[in-house]
């Protein structure tokens, strides 16, 4: 188990980001603006989610650790190598 901590506008990067990818794809299999508009656009936005997600991603990432014991005792569980010789 790993966890990490984000702050409440990293959060919210992250949600945009997803949200700009999930509309420009929701555009690109839509028919509700005309095809030019809707590819323009539609590609606008996945890319937007896409490039804008790469540099959150290896942030979220890079903050990554495992989860601390107490953790597991909280849980109620043992880590995988609670038991073993290299801890």
């Amino acid at each position: 188990m790993r966890e990490t901590q984000l702050t409440l506008p990293e959060l919210g990067l992250i949600a945009i980001t997803r949200a700009a990818a999930g509309a420009g794809l929701a555009l690109l299999l839509g028919d509700r603006l005309a095809a030019g508009e809707r590819k323009a656009l539609g590609w606008g936005l996945l890319a937007l989610g896409a490039v804008t997600t790469i540099p959150l991603a290896l942030d979220v990432i890079g903050k990554s650790r495992p989860a601390a014991p107490r953790w597991w005792a909280e849980m109620g569980m043992a880590p995988a190598h609670a038991g073993s010789a290299r801890g």
